[in-house]
């Protein structure tokens, strides 16, 4: 147990990050987290919290909130609108252990006092099955909210009108793609204050999500330095965040990325666990209007600028050339895989690899094929016919 009292915030970080595995839970893991590995965790959540079915799915799979906290500051966070993205599920259960764990420590207790937080743990169920990032029938849920035609998207709304937020957290995963700005640094983790209208104007509503973002990334600058990102704020209101943002209920989203290596986001589920514990601290002790909110737009703006893997001037038919790989995610079996497909083949790809592999002018073949083409899976490559081994 960590005392909070007289205790930095960088340094009740790292204590929380040397010491994750005393809290973090180890019944989820991996990518693919559906409704069926989540419902023993809510049946046997602790007398401190209340879970209630508030809906069903397209496919009548149940729809769960979780309450904790006896506060005047009222805070609704859902995760998994997107069925495939399930790294803020494990880090929000990550953080239900961690409170239970931790009742006594001030600031815990200071959280359940100040704060009555609602939290939809798997909004979207059957895209969690079918690890897809749409509904059973097949809409978008992050962009049904102003239509509300999903059963799902109404939940969301029905809970937002009765639990009459004062805050909103919208929790998200992202592709490995993004870069936190123009370096070779992978955005581990990316924040986002939706625009309120069009013009993107920034009123006192919105410059509250703007401060605590701003206190989040400050927490966490030791841990992940140039690794937090910040996504453009383009208005639509047919997503949940823009529209809860419109009626002045300061809303952030999360968005989980890639660290190094970590395809199955064990590492970035601890982040993610320590940005939610900042924004809570933030919120309970009011100390987010203490920062500068123009902090936020220092925040570097993601860029989509990796790939997976790169060849770097391998020989092919057509000369020497860089190579781009992808990994497509896909269940097998009821497993989670990578799929490696070929995305570009280019003199020069002026992106980052997660991984690169200096081909060395080598003869390069895929799939035993000289010939080489995007869009198509590899099975195998070799380098002068040595098998080249070209997965994470």
């Amino acid at each position: 147990m960590f005392t909070f009292v007289n205790m930095r915030e960088a340094d009740l970080f790292k204590h929380l990050l040397v010491n994750y595995s005393d809290f973090k839970n180890e019944k989820l893991s991996g990518r693919y987290i559906r409704q069926e590995d989540i419902q023993p965790l809510l049946e046997n959540l602790k007398e401190d919290f209340e879970f209630e079915q508030i809906g069903s799915s397209v496919l009548g799979k149940p729809i769960h909130s979780i309450q904790l906290g006896k506060g005047a500051i009222k805070i609704l966070a859902w995760s998994q609108m997107h069925g495939n993205e399930a790294t803020t599920t494990k880090a929000v259960f990550d953080l239900l252990n961690y409170i239970e764990d931790n009742k006594g420590d001030f600031l815990v207790s200071s959280i359940l006092e100040h704060c009555k937080i609602c939290i939809i743990p798997m909004l979207n169920p059957d895209g969690a099955e079918a690890y897809t990032r749409v509904n059973a029938n097949r809409v978008d849920l992050n962009r049904d909210a102003k239509d509300l035609k999903e059963p799902e998207s109404r939940i969301l709304r029905e809970k937002f009108e009765e639990f009459k937020p004062d805050f909103c957290l919208n929790l998200h995963d992202q592709r490995t793609i993004f870069s936190a700005g123009s370096t070779e640094e992978p955005a581990v983790l990316s924040f986002l204050t939706p625009s309120m209208d069009t013009d993107r104007k920034i009123y006192p509503s919105r410059i509250k999500s703007m401060q605590l973002i701003a206190t989040i990334a400050e927490d966490l600058k030791d841990l992940l330095p140039n690794r937090i990102g910040r996504y453009d704020d383009a208005f639509n209101i047919n997503c949940a965040g823009d529209t809860f943002q419109s009626t002045q209920t300061p809303t952030i989203l999360f968005e989980a990325g890639h660290f190094p290596g970590d395809y199955e986001r064990e590492e970035t589920r601890k982040y993610v666990f320590m940005a939610l514990l900042s924004v809570l601290r933030a919120i309970s002790s009011k100390s987010y209007k203490e920062m500068d909110y123009k902090e936020y737009m220092r925040i570097p703006e993601n860029r989509k600028l990796f790939y997976d893997v790169i060849y770097r001037k391998a020989k092919t038919e057509e000369g020497i050339k860089d190579i781009a790989i992808q990994f497509q995610e896909k269940i097998e079996d009821g497993k989670f895989i990578l799929v490696p497909v070929i995305d570009k083949i280019a003199s020069i790809i002026n992106n980052f690899g997660h991984k690169e592999i200096r081909a060395e002018k080598k003869n390069i073949r895929v799939n035993g094929e000289n010939y080489l083409r995007e869009n198509v899976i590899v099975n195998k490559i070799t380098l002068n016919e040595v098998i080249s081994p070209f997965k994470s």
